[in-house]
């Protein structure tokens, strides 16, 4: 029998709640949990190498790529060298997940255009302190990406016997 006080979703929810279930993040979610999200995701348009955040800002929005890439990269001596180029369907800025938490990279657009959907921190926390499964859910997911991370660190430091490329540390596993 099927539940007339269950919400039901337009296509268009829908189709955003399939694509955010492929981002790390939010793939533990079910819709009504991903619906949370939905007033607080805003659509902005950049542009071929803008900056979207500068290393040591503040952590204030996490960000996902509706469509196009962003560079991740990391400063040294003044300049830029890249961690990872990422695409539509990643997120980014995740650690805006952590309170007065900064930036450990600087991101800039890496194709003509990009759409990301911006979600502020404000929003996030404000999800986690109505939704504990929700936060419990997300901070696990955050766990493991940056358990991920680690690994790839130390594979990396490994591998080159103390000097390696830092960009190791951002490979997707296969």
């Amino acid at each position: 029998m099927m539940n007339p006080f269950k919400r039901s979703y337009t296509s268009e929810e829908i189709n955003l709640f399939r694509f955010l279930s492929k981002i790390k993040l939010f793939e533990a979610l079910n819709y009504e949990e991903l619906f949370e999200f939905v007033p607080n995701m805003y659509l902005r348009s950049y542009k071929l190498d803008e900056v979207v955040f500068f290393r040591k800002d503040p952590s204030h929005a996490l960000y996902v790529i509706k469509n196009g890439q962003v560079s991740l990269n990391i400063d040294v001596n003044g300049e830029f060298q890249p961690l990872t180029t990422i695409k539509s369907g990643e997120a980014f800025g995740d650690n805006a997940l952590l309170p007065g938490a900064k930036r450990i990279y600087t991101s800039i657009v890496a194709s003509e255009n990009a759409d990301l959907y911006v979600i502020p921190q404000v929003n996030i926390l404000e999800v986690f302190q109505g939704g504990a499964k929700i936060k419990a859910k997300m901070m696990g997911s955050f766990a493991e990406l940056y358990n991920s991370y680690t690994t790839n660190i130390f594979k990396a430091y490994r591998s080159d016997f103390g000097f390696f490329d830092l960009a190791q540390a951002y490979k997707k596993e296969d």
